[in-house]
């Protein structure tokens, strides 16, 4: 490990997005795999009670674990004061709600989707949607069969800020199957024409690119809840 490279905790890292992340880690100049951290067990990893001792010696975490986990890892990383990255997705309401009260004590970057472009369509099928308030919307998702949260958290995101900018909800439909990594759809009918917006991830390296550039971006933030649109310096467009 690079003595000059910031010190990574990788949680979840014995699934899908941990182990992209961790690969990613190792091609990375400027961040350093210090620990990974799964109940799953494997070379490298500790069980989720070493966290805390952890992250007292790394200098953030990447979380890609499930819900309940991530908060708790939140949790943790508010009281050592240590960022954390989650690309989680599944938050109910109330832990959304918890987890924007701990970024009061520790910079918190959140984002459902870690792609840098789809996150850019979220600000553009908010302006459509405000601008063809009398087309038909709706959002279509494509996952693999083994994604549990459905819809998924970046169609969520879709419609929660399409809905901030035309007042009424887009519906959003869901499929699972084989080993799509991830499409998103968000179509627009008229009676005389329509308009497709469309996302596909050709494969997770881009979310787990996206999770160390946001954890490059965070590491010396101030507390706070931040997401792509604060590291893109597009914050103004969420009053779209």
């Amino acid at each position: 490990m690079d003595n000059g490279s910031l010190k990574v905790v990788v949680l979840g890292a014995a699934g899908r997005m941990g182990s992209e992340v961790r690969a990613r880690l190792a091609l990375s100049k400027n961040l350093a795999f210090f620990a990974g951290v799964d109940t799953s067990g494997g070379p490298d990893i500790k069980p989720p009670s070493d966290f805390p001792s952890l992250i007292k010696l790394a200098d953030l975490a990447v979380d890609f674990s499930a819900p309940a986990a991530s908060l708790e890892f939140a949790r943790t990383c508010a009281g050592a004061r240590k960022a954390v990255v989650i690309g989680v997705t599944g938050f109910s309401a109330a832990q959304m709600t918890e987890l924007k009260t701990l970024s009061l004590n520790t910079a918190v970057f959140y984002s459902p989707n870690m792609s840098p472009a789809v996150n850019l369509t979220f600000a553009v099928a908010a302006l459509m949607a405000g601008k063809l308030p009398d087309f038909d919307r709706c959002i279509i998702e494509t996952h693999h069969a083994a994604k549990k949260d459905a819809p998924s958290g970046t169609a969520l995101k879709y419609a929660e800020r399409m809905e901030k900018a035309c007042g009424s909800k887009t519906p959003i439909s869901s499929v699972r199957a084989g080993d799509i990594v991830g499409e998103h759809t968000v179509l627009y009918a008229g009676p005389h024409e329509r308009v497709e917006l469309t996302h596909r991830a050709h494969s997770r390296a881009v979310f787990a690119a996206g999770a160390l550039s946001a954890a490059l971006w965070l590491y010396g933030q101030k507390p706070g809840f931040y997401d792509f649109l604060d590291l893109l310096g597009l914050k103004e467009l969420e009053l779209i």
